[in-house]
C-alpha cells in the first residue's frame, strides 16, 4: 500500500499565505535607489618648493643705463640697489641683474679666476658647479652653476639650499650679469629660459 505524506494544516496554511502576500505587491513601486558612487577626489599637487607656475605671465622689464630689456614674471617685487643691480623676487626664487663696463667678453677661465673667488666669499655655503658657453638670441654667454644658503628664515631660523645660475653677456662694451636662483629641486629650467631667452639690446 503507497503512503502519501500530508502536511500538517499550519504549515500549508502558513506556505498559502506567503505565496499570498508575495503576489500582492504593487506593480508600480519604486525601485530601491541604486547605490551612488562619490567621485574621486583630485590629487594633491605636490610640486616641489620654489616651482615656478607654468601659467606664470611675464612682463618687460627695460634697463636703461643697461640697454637691454628683459622679460620677468609678472608681481614679483623689484628692489633697486645703490650699485644699480635690480632685484625681481618672489617668495623663493630671484632674479638680479647686474651691468658693468668691460673690455671683452667673459669666458671660462676669466669667470673662474675672478668670478668664483668673489661669490665664494659672498654666498654662505658656496659650492662651484660647472662653466660653459651657452647661446641665446642676445649672443653667447658664459654660464656658471653654484649652490648656496638662501637667506635665513626669520621665524624657523633656517635658510634654503638654493641653486643659482649666472650668465654672463657682453654687448657694446658692457657686461650684463643675470643671476637666477630657487631652491635646490625646483623645476624652473621653463622659467629660466623664458628670461634669459627674452633679453634683448637696446
Amino acid at each position: 500500500m503507497r503512503l502519501t505524506h500530508v502536511l500538517p494544516v499550519p504549515v500549508v496554511a502558513l506556505a498559502l499565505a506567503g505565496s499570498a502576500l508575495a503576489g500582492c505587491g504593487s506593480p508600480h513601486a519604486p525601485a530601491p535607489p541604486a547605490a551612488v558612487t562619490a567621485p574621486a577626489p583630485a590629487p594633491a599637487e605636490s610640486n616641489p618648493a620654489g616651482d615656478i607656475p607654468d601659467n606664470q605671465a611675464y612682463v618687460t622689464y627695460r634697463a636703461d643705463p643697461g640697454g637691454f630689456t628683459l622679460k620677468v614674471p609678472e608681481g614679483w617685487s623689484r628692489t633697486d640697489a645703490a650699485n644699480g643691480d635690480v632685484t625681481f623676487t618672489d617668495k623663493l626664487n630671484r632674479i638680479t641683474t647686474h651691468t658693468a663696463a668691460a673690455t671683452a667678453p667673459a669666458t671660462a677661465q676669466s669667470v673662474n679666476a675672478s668670478v668664483v673667488p668673489v661669490l665664494r666669499g659672498q654666498v654662505p655655503g658656496f659650492t662651484a658647479g660647472k662653466v660653459t658657453t651657452v647661446t641665446r638670441p642676445a649672443g653667447t654667454a658664459v654660464l656658471l652653476t653654484y649652490q648656496g644658503d638662501g637667506p635665513v628664515d626669520p621665524v624657523t631660523g633656517k635658510a634654503v639650499r638654493d641653486s643659482f645660475e649666472r650668465y654672463a653677456f657682453f654687448h657694446s662694451g658692457r657686461e650684463t650679469a643675470l643671476t637666477l636662483s630657487g631652491p635646490v629641486g625646483a623645476d624652473n629650467v621653463d622659467p629660466w629660459r623664458t628670461v634669459t631667452d627674452s633679453l634683448r639690446w637696446q
